[in-house]
């Protein structure tokens, strides 16, 4: 057994590094790359941009561990057409073919893990088509492959695959907990030795 010391609200917690995950959600150049899904849709992709940085360093920290990386990948190709046939009345990629590649469909440029966070040999990647990591997927089983316990959860859209993939995993009776950026912005290290 591993213990680290997590800073964490209301108090540092301990967790066993051997029984832990790093679950990596929907970091995909549909959402994050110039030129992606969102950015042709016109949204402003630089804040998201943002926490690529503090992605990269809590998976490097947590390779240096020996803790598990999971990356949930988003295939949500029925609801982007969905939304651009309403953001973009006139229809489809036949109309608008420069988002050909761009959305988060398997396969694609828009689907793939940006190049930062790229998953490396032994990394996990859990393909999801819903708002919830578990539903339709293996990761359950992954996870008590491992003999996982506690899930730190890092990336992006936390009001839809992030919370709903953390709420399951509590119901699920795992440790889950939520990597925000305060620590960093205070000047306080994410993981300390116990």
């Amino acid at each position: 057994m591993h213990e680290i010391l997590i800073q964490a609200d209301p108090e540092p917690i301990k967790i066993d590094v051997s029984k832990t995950a790093v679950i990596v959600v929907d970091m995909q150049n549909a959402f994050f790359g110039r030129g992606g899904y969102f950015d042709l849709l016109g949204y402003d992709v630089s804040a998201a941009q943002k926490i690529i940085e503090s992605c990269k360093d809590i998976i490097h920290l947590a390779r240096q561990k020996g803790t598990r990386i999971i990356f949930l990948q988003m295939d949500s190709a029925l609801t982007c057409l969905i939304a651009e046939a309403q953001i973009h009345p006139s229809g489809t990629t036949r109309e608008r073919p420069e988002l050909k590649d761009k959305l988060q469909v398997y396969g694609t440029w828009g689907a793939d893990i940006i190049d930062e966070l790229k998953p490396q040999q032994g990394g996990k990647v859990i393909r999801n088509q819903k708002h919830d990591g578990f539903i339709g997927t293996n990761l359950d089983i992954i996870l008590k492959t491992y003999d996982i316990r506690y899930l730190l959860f890092i990336g992006t859209a936390t009001n839809t695959v992030f919370e709903s993939t953390l709420m399951h995993s509590f119901f699920l009776d795992y440790f889950p907990n939520f990597v925000c950026d305060t620590a960093r912005q205070k000047g306080v290290p994410m993981w300390g030795e116990c």
